[in-house]
């Protein structure tokens, strides 16, 4: 009876939107046509799914998903054991490489737009002029690679702190033993380090795939999803059928899949990290 309130507060913060969100998705409800609105049944999911930009933002999310999760799990695993190592200026060293994930998003769009790739003012354009080449205008040429740098620049600090307590908590004598019996470096991080860091890299992968299915700043401030529909996303796309064509039902049905997806995805990955807890 205690925690009943809060439970009741809980549940109508996400009760009340949700079904708003599907009683939109079944009405014609275009804010520049008001006289149209009615009933829709399920011509606002059926005109989504035969739109190609649907598709092609969902492949955009899931590229999106899978290269910046591929990008910070390896190299904040290496990073980890790489800083676990003693070495002058280690603590100092952590604190900088941790820094980037206390940024806002936004802040660091802005800074990788216009400080590090914009191609005259930018770091990476004063690089390559400074040995002779072009510079890369790198939104209009690799819009997605572009946006996959920033966000695995984001996320990396965040896995490497994870794995970093992880590779902290491997017992010490157990890689002196292995050492003792002939095992080199590369045998140890194998047989010793990766496994112990198997349960560590899934807690990783799960809080950052819930987090990467719905990137929107990134995008809205580099690229507004383009060029064309390049670097559109789930996320953004329901933000350009809402507040750019004004179609709320098409764009609560947008939001409706968007919501099946994430559960989903978040069921077979906590279905998974359960398995390992319990192993």
């Amino acid at each position: 009876m205690l925690v009943a309130p809060s439970v009741a507060v809980l549940l109508l913060w996400m009760i009340v939107p949700l079904v708003m969100t599907l009683w939109f998705s079944l009405q014609y409800y275009n804010l520049l046509n008001p006289t149209g609105e009615g009933f829709a049944g399920l011509d606002n999911y059926r005109y989504l799914v035969t739109d190609p930009d649907f598709w092609v933002s969902l492949a955009n999310t899931l590229i999106l998903l899978a290269s910046v999760l591929i990008i910070t799990t390896v190299f904040g695993t290496l990073l980890a054991v790489l800083y676990d190592q003693p070495f002058p200026g280690r603590n100092v060293a952590r604190l900088l490489v941790i820094a980037p994930f206390f940024v806002m998003p936004t802040v660091s769009a802005l800074v990788w737009k216009n400080l590090m790739m914009h191609p005259i003012y930018g770091v990476l354009g004063f690089l390559a002029r400074a040995m002779g080449l072009e510079p890369i205008d790198w939104f209009a040429e690799y819009p997605m690679a572009s946006v996959i740098v920033i966000l695995s620049w984001e996320w990396l600090p965040f896995a490497l702190l994870i794995l970093l307590t992880a590779v902290q908590s491997l017992d010490h004598e157990q890689r002196e033993a292995a050492r003792m019996d002939g095992a080199g470096p590369v045998a140890q991080f194998f047989y010793i380090t990766l496994p112990h860091l198997g349960r560590a890299i899934s807690v990783v992968v799960m809080i950052e795939t819930i987090f990467l299915l719905t990137v929107f700043a990134e995008i809205f401030v580099t690229t507004s999803g383009g060029p064309g529909n390049a670097t559109t996303n789930l996320a953004f796309l329901i933000y350009a059928r809402a507040l750019i064509q004004f179609d709320v039902g098409g764009a609560s049905a947008g939001g409706v899949v968007a919501i099946l997806l994430a559960n989903i995805v978040a069921f077979f990955l906590v279905r998974t990290i359960a398995r390992r807890l319990e192993v």
